[in-house]
């Protein structure tokens, strides 16, 4: 089996810019780098007089955040479509049993 490293995407997050060894596709590394230069802007905007390592720092809390907040509603769709299949279930459990 062969190890694919990946190949190395520039990219450009608060005017630094770093080299990444991604497997992944460029254009979505660019899209990830673009997305937290993003975050890192705006959690700089919020705190001007912070250096870049607490503005990494809270823009990854917001990241953070966002993830969570979308993982607890999928758990939360999940659940919802759990329950509405149980229902339907117990729904045509009754009609096959009014047939019998």
């Amino acid at each position: 089996m062969s190890h694919n490293p990946g190949r190395v995407v520039t990219v450009e997050i608060l005017g630094q810019r770093y080299p990444v060894r991604s497997s992944l596709d460029p254009g979505y590394v660019s899209d990830l780098a673009t997305y937290v230069d993003e975050k890192m802007r705006s959690a700089g905007d919020k705190s001007p007089a912070a250096d870049s390592l607490k503005v990494a720092v809270l823009a990854a809390l917001n990241i953070a955040d966002e993830y969570f907040r979308c993982r607890d509603a999928d758990r939360s769709a999940t659940d919802d479509v759990r329950k509405r299949t149980m229902e339907i279930e117990q729904a045509v459990d009754q009609a096959l049993a009014e047939f019998r």
